[in-house]
């Protein structure tokens, strides 16, 4: 009587996750479509108010010139207009620039949030010249101080560091001019370590205070500080101590990157009762995004080919997924012609400086690093910022390639998307609390074929996005809607059932030998049981990946004591494909298949897709005789091509 009752129950319980799971489904779909209806009536809007103001521009007596933006003047206005164009070499302010330099003169607390590359730190280097005494900058990375100070001489402007590579001479005077009223420096730079573990520094800092000279503290990177940030460093959540000892000097947080949510959280670790927010658009408008796929055998080929034909003579960053690829990558580079050095954490100091300084001055072309080569980088003219390995998060991917086109001209950022690159990267992120999330955020983005890059990106920065504003600056806007959706209910059946069986049998199945068993390539007692499938591994390994992004499948980590294992177990929607009723769909690319079925993947057209879709049909017509159903996204080797001479330059 008591397993009858538990059955029923058990029962109810499925039925009840059942309907759960079909009204989730309804939501996701509905979501969709709000978002695109969202997208067009914003596209509209914008039409309409381009209808009004030509109205309104013809409709103006002539002789009549535009209205003019109010000016507010300050005590500080003439000056910081004066040293703008004299010490920055600068006509006129960025948006928002101007409002974030009166908001800290006037001693207000502050958190900027602007895009990589728009002159975030004019907002308190400016400021810096025009007050008595010092500003105090923390910054995350050793990099990021170099690049600063190397600009800041350029412009002779007195700045200084402290870091753990500052001599103790240089130490000694830094700490004496901290008190000097005389100023022999206008900002000094320390990383937030310092500030956690230097008491001698807080002591001059709390008599700085006490002097007047302490004018303002930016805290540059300010996401750092939350956990829900994309790069938390613990030592930044010491910083609280900065504005509770010294609480009447401004603070301005600056970012590229934080949401609303992370925000506030660093509102609550920074001891900042009430700042003003400044949030700028996150559109970069000259850069082209684009996801390639990764082939590992030919990958760096295909990247050296890339930087010898379209970025002769151009500055980039190759960024690797670690200190071993840096060496490796950086290595292959060489071997093809290229001017590249490798750059990452586990260098000497002096060895880092001397590839940043040598890349800035353009004695090598390109560095090849790892993420400790990064924030705050501030050379204007890099022209392309290339992925090996996909980053661990759209917010750090936005950062990353962010370096890229801070002159304004147009850049390049290219992702190279593989299949075992996910899990190496789910491995290291296994110990952050949404490191999972924000990793599937970003396979998800380089699994994307229909909608807008830029899309894709602002849904994380809380932004409303319009897609006629990409102006065809990233892939899938440009190449069109060359997709199909395809049923792949029965292939997710069997590649479940893969699984399951290994489960049952108490084995575990990592991602690459899911692949294998699929493909008829694993050990001889799977392949007795298992079906088979026809299709190649670029479309299993799409399967698998968008499987595990909508809950069919889930992680499962390992750990040993050298490494960190992932492998795939049964989610929380895997039942469902137990229901006659319940069917997945996966959009996908079109792809053209090999007349020759042993041709190989270097006889495959490349370059660029018609954006036109009558050029496209026309093109298919004589070129084309046979095509596969579909394709991954992201496999643009072998994607429909126009002609090289067609390819963006």
């Amino acid at each position: 009587m008591r397993l009858k009752k538990v059955l029923l129950f058990s029962d109810d319980a499925q039925a009840e996750l059942d309907s759960v799971e079909a009204e989730l489904e309804m939501v996701e779909l509905q979501i969709s479509e709000l978002l695109e209806k969202q997208t067009k009536l914003n596209s509209r809007k914008n039409k309409l108010l381009q209808i009004l103001e030509g109205a309104c521009s013809s409709a103006q007596p002539s002789g009549s010139s535009k209205p003019r933006k109010p000016s507010f003047n300050f005590s500080w206005s003439e000056e910081v207009q004066a040293k703008l164009c004299s010490v920055f070499q600068l006509s006129k302010f960025r948006p928002l620039q101007q409002a974030a330099i009166n908001l800290s003169m006037s001693g207000k607390d502050l958190f900027l949030v602007m895009p990589t590359g728009r002159g975030k730190s004019l907002c308190y280097q400016l400021p810096a010249l025009c007050s008595k005494g010092f500003t105090l900058v923390i910054a995350p990375l050793v990099s990021l101080m170099e690049d600063q100070l190397m600009y800041l001489k350029s412009v002779n402007v007195p700045a200084v560091t402290l870091n753990a590579s500052s001599t103790k001479e240089d130490s000694k005077q830094v700490l004496a001019g901290m008190i000097d009223k005389n100023s022999p420096f206008k900002l000094l730079y320390v990383t937030p370590e310092k500030i956690a573990k230097s008491k001698l520094l807080m002591s001059k800092l709390e008599k700085a205070y006490n002097m007047d000279l302490l004018a303002r503290i930016a805290v540059d990177e300010v996401h750092c500080c939350s956990q829900w940030g994309h790069d938390f460093r613990p030592d930044y959540k010491l910083l609280g101590i900065l504005k509770r000892q010294f609480p009447k000097v401004p603070l301005v947080g600056l970012t590229a990157t934080a949401t609303s949510n992370v925000l506030k959280d660093c509102q609550k670790i920074l001891c900042v009762q009430e700042p003003i927010t400044l949030t700028a658009p996150f559109n970069r408008p000259n850069l082209y995004y684009e996801v390639r796929f990764k082939d590992n055998e030919d990958c760096v080929e295909q990247i050296s080919q890339l930087i010898r034909e379209r970025y002769k003579n151009q500055s980039g960053i190759v960024y690797v997924f670690s200190q071993k690829d840096a060496e490796a990558v950086a290595t292959d580079l060489q071997k093809r012609n290229i001017l590249a050095q490798p750059y990452h954490a586990n260098m000497e100091p002096s060895d880092k400086s001397l590839v940043h300084q040598r890349w800035s001055s353009k004695k090598i072309q390109v560095v090849v690093a790892t993420v400790a080569f990064g924030m705050g980088i501030d050379k204007a003219d890099v022209r392309f910022v290339i992925h090996h390995t996909i980053s661990k998060s759209i917010e750090n991917y936005y950062q990353e390639s962010g370096r890229a086109g801070r002159d304004d001209g147009s850049a390049d950022c290219i992702v190279f998307f593989g299949f075992a690159d996910i899990f190496r990267v789910s491995t290291m992120v296994v110990m952050e609390n949404t490191g999972q999330q924000k990793l599937q955020n970003m396979v998800a983005y380089c699994q994307n074929v229909d909608r807008c890059r830029r899309a894709m990106m602002a849904i994380h920065f809380d932004e409303v996005w319009n897609d006629d504003e990409c102006n065809q600056m990233c892939d899938v806007c440009r190449h069109g809607n060359d997709y199909i959706t395809m049923d792949i209910t029965k292939h997710a059946r069997d590649v479940v059932t893969i699984v399951e069986m290994a489960s049952s049998m108490d084995e575990k199945l990592t991602p690459l030998k899911v692949c294998d068993a699929w493909l008829g390539k694993g050990p001889a007692k799977h392949r007795k049981t298992i079906k088979v499938t026809s299709l190649s591994r670029l479309e299993v390994e799409s399967i698998i990946i968008h499987l595990l992004l909508h809950g069919y499948f889930s992680e499962d980590f390992s750990f040993t004591p050298y490494t960190t294992h992932f492998y795939l177990k049964l989610g929380r929607k895997a039942a469902l494909l137990k229901k006659d009723n319940h069917s997945i769909t996966m959009k996908m690319k079109r792809r053209k298949v090999s007349e020759s079925a042993g041709e190989k993947s270097s006889a495959k057209l490349e370059g660029k897709r018609a954006a036109d879709s009558d050029n496209k049909k026309s093109i298919l017509r004589r070129r084309t005789k046979k095509y596969s159903s579909f394709i991954p996204y992201s496999q643009n080797k072998s994607m429909l091509t126009l002609p090289e001479n067609h390819s963006r330059i």
